[in-house]
Order: C-alpha cells, then sequence, then structure tokens
C-alpha cells in the first residue's frame, strides 16, 4: 500500500529519512574551518576574525592570535535541573 502511495519501497523511505535527519544534524553542529572535524564536547577551540572555528588540532597552523577560545559545550548545557538547597525554617 505505501509503494503505490509514495511510488517508493519502505526501505528506500527509510534510508531516504535516514539521510535527511542526518543531513540536518551534520548542518547545525559547529565545525572547524580548517580540517571540517566537529569538535568534541570539552574540547578548546579558537575564534579567529572573519569567525572561522578552528580546533584545538589545527590551532598550531595559525600564527595569527585568536580574536577568543572557549570549550565547547554540550547541548544541553545550561538547560538541566539544578538542585536548590532550602534555607532551616
Amino acid at each position: 500500500m505505501l509503494k503505490a502511495l509514495l511510488g517508493i519501497s519502505q526501505p528506500d523511505l527509510e534510508r531516504e529519512l535516514l539521510r535527511k535527519g542526518v543531513g540536518a544534524r551534520e548542518a547545525g553542529r559547529p565545525h572547524c574551518s580548517d580540517c571540517g572535524r566537529t569538535p568534541l564536547v570539552g574540547e578548546r577551540v579558537h575564534v579567529y576574525a572573519p569567525g572561522a572555528v578552528v580546533c584545538e588540532l589545527c590551532r598550531p597552523r595559525r600564527r595569527a592570535t585568536p580574536e577568543r577560545s572557549h570549550v565547547v559545550r554540550h547541548t544541553e548545557h545550561g538547560q538541566t535541573v539544578r538542585l536548590r538547597v532550602r534555607a532551616a525554617a
């Protein structure tokens, strides 16, 4: 029935949806301007003048000083529940 409606088999549809999902995830990730690698959580990255982000491995290739450096955070950083200590009553 699915093939009749869409003109595509179920395995082909699943494969196409998987490709689309992976492509969408990779498009939103930051990546190194030099090597294209996605920096790992906890890794330091360096930001240069035109907005180029460079990973720690590629940093020695550049002579210029980066504008800033920061540690890559997990996507849920700042989204977690924090426990608060209650004041004694």
